[in-house]
């Protein structure tokens, strides 16, 4: 205790140092902590973004590609699929469901999806809990639209509102369909996937906004009243989400819509297409690890610094300690508490941060990447993190301590002219 008390004083004596060797490690801890929790808060916000479904088919690309725009609204397809094809894997004898996606337009920054009622009824996300209704109802008519929480909250749009989808995903898009908008019916509770971030009509809309439209680009502007009387059977699909009766029919239903010879389709199994993604995204996340350490390390070779530049002002402190009955180890042991004790201040620090951060920056991060970041206690890895930071700057501590505590009584003591 008299030795945790000394060290202590110390400290305080030389605050000014060992304010900012806190202060660089907090940062550093913080930062590769940080890093941490959104690499893996990245990857339980992708893994839950849907479940319960079977197959994802779409145009004949990559897999990845085709889970990135087909699920994650990110990224566009390369082709689509013909509705012909939709309708022959839809009766499928295998086949337990379907549900149809018809991406393109979109609102203000929001990408719009065109589906039916599959969607509310078997789109699962998480620990296959279903889309469930904050309020209003599903779509029913053409101009209908059911909006995702995050589109209604930021936009602050209620039920019974009006708003004009725009051609195209861009932020700012110069062509709008203006003449054809649609009424909010419906707001579907927070989810914590693309699903928040999603405008939803219904499949005859979104062929209803299009009508009108030749070789890209709008025609004579049809009421609509003569809309609701033309044929709004869609021509083409973005992609489709299957469901099977039998898991076990999975890789039948799998090479027999990548053999379809009507056109070249691809079908993916989400989880395997998710693998893919992680291991292309493997080298990018051991960087990142790599560069967060070497920020801790540069955090605790500071610290190290300061201890060994301090050194040359305490000499006469060892000397006195020494002269009154302190052995090598003790001087040893004050070094060494020093060192620990900065470094856990600074894990302390870090941890403020981090979760000062977290909490100031969720609102952000949910908006803007549809990262939901909780609050949890620190996991069993970032205690292991912190273990092995204070366990590298025990290692880097016994360096000063050791110069310290060979520095001889006399040469403290001794006036240097």
């Amino acid at each position: 205790m008299p030795l945790l008390q000394l060290a202590w004083a110390s400290l305080r004596n030389r605050r000014a140092t060992a304010l900012l060797t806190v202060f660089t490690i907090a940062v550093s801890v913080a930062l590769l902590l940080g890093v941490e929790r959104l690499r893996t808060e990245a990857k339980a916000s992708f893994a839950s973004t849907i479940a319960g479904t079977d197959l994802v088919v779409g145009a004949r690309s990559g897999a990845v590609n085709l889970l990135l725009y087909s699920v994650f609204r990110i990224g566009n397809a390369t082709n689509n699929i013909r509705w012909e094809s939709y309708e022959k894997l839809a009766a499928d004898p295998r086949v337990a469901w379907t549900i149809p996606l018809s991406l393109g337009d979109s609102h203000r920054g929001y990408r719009v999806l065109g589906t039916d009622g599959n969607y509310f009824t078997h789109y699962h996300y998480g620990r296959n809990q279903p889309l469930r209704l904050a309020q209003g109802r599903p779509f029913k008519d053409v101009f209908e639209v059911v909006l995702g929480a995050e589109v209604a909250k930021a936009l602050h749009y209620q039920l019974g509102d009006k708003l004009v989808l725009a051609h195209g995903v861009a932020t700012i898009s110069l062509t709008e369909h203006s003449d054809h908008p649609f009424t909010v019916v419906g707001i579907l509770a927070p989810t914590g996937t693309p699903v928040d971030r999603t405008l939803h009509i219904p499949l005859s809309g979104m062929t209803a906004l299009h009508l009108d439209w030749r070789g890209g680009m709008p025609g004579p502007s049809l009421s609509d009243a003569e809309v609701r009387q033309r044929d709004l059977t869609p021509q083409d699909l973005t992609a489709a989400l299957v469901g099977l009766k039998s898991r076990v029919a999975t890789f039948a239903v799998q090479r027999a819509v990548n053999d379809y010879r009507g056109e070249p389709l691809l079908a993916i199994l989400p989880g395997v297409a998710l693998q893919e993604l992680w291991g292309l995204l493997g080298t990018a996340e051991q960087a990142l690890l790599v560069m967060s350490l070497c920020v801790v390390l540069t955090g605790l070779v500071g610290m190290l610094t300061a201890l060994l530049a301090s050194l040359n002002e305490r000499r006469r402190e060892m000397a006195i300690l020494r002269s009154v009955g302190a052995q090598p180890r003790h001087l040893f042991g004050l070094l060494l508490a020093e060192a620990l004790a900065l470094t856990l201040a600074g894990c302390l620090g870090g941890l403020a941060l981090l979760y000062g951060a977290i909490a100031l920056g969720r609102p952000w991060l949910l908006a803007e990447y549809g990262l939901a970041l909780p609050l949890d206690w620190p996991s069993l890895y970032d205690g292991q993190l912190l273990g092995g930071i204070l366990l590298a700057a025990l290692v880097l501590g016994c360096i000063p301590a050791w110069r310290g505590c060979r520095q001889a009584l006399t040469d403290g003591l001794s006036v240097r002219l």
